[in-house]
């Protein structure tokens, strides 16, 4: 019983995982200097960086802007991520039992 029960929890994970990959965050800095582009894993896919930001040639302006667009981004990813995970669960439990997940 328990056996077929890890299985389909460890295929809902899987199939968890695999939506949130879908899912994409974008956040800017400096104006849109920098844009960075994360997935709902939380793992930073993409890093755009307007070649006049390059040109000044100022790395920790370019640092503080990187570090500043990854957070944003990560941030908006774990929003967008959980809320998918909690559609996911809602639709697992039978109807009526959708207020235990809060």
């Amino acid at each position: 019983m328990f056996g077929n029960l890890f299985g389909d929890m460890e295929d809902m994970q899987r199939r968890l995982q695999e939506k949130l990959a879908l899912i994409e965050a974008e956040a800017e800095s400096g104006d849109g200097a920098v844009k960075v582009t994360a997935n709902g894993n939380r793992e930073v896919v993409n890093i755009r960086i307007s070649p006049d930001l390059l040109k000044n040639g100022d790395p920790e302006e370019l640092e503080d802007l990187l570090v500043v667009a990854i957070n944003r981004a990560l941030a908006d990813a774990a929003e967008k991520g959980g809320a998918e995970s909690q559609k996911m669960m809602k639709d697992l439990l039978p109807p009526g039992m959708e207020d235990l997940l809060g």
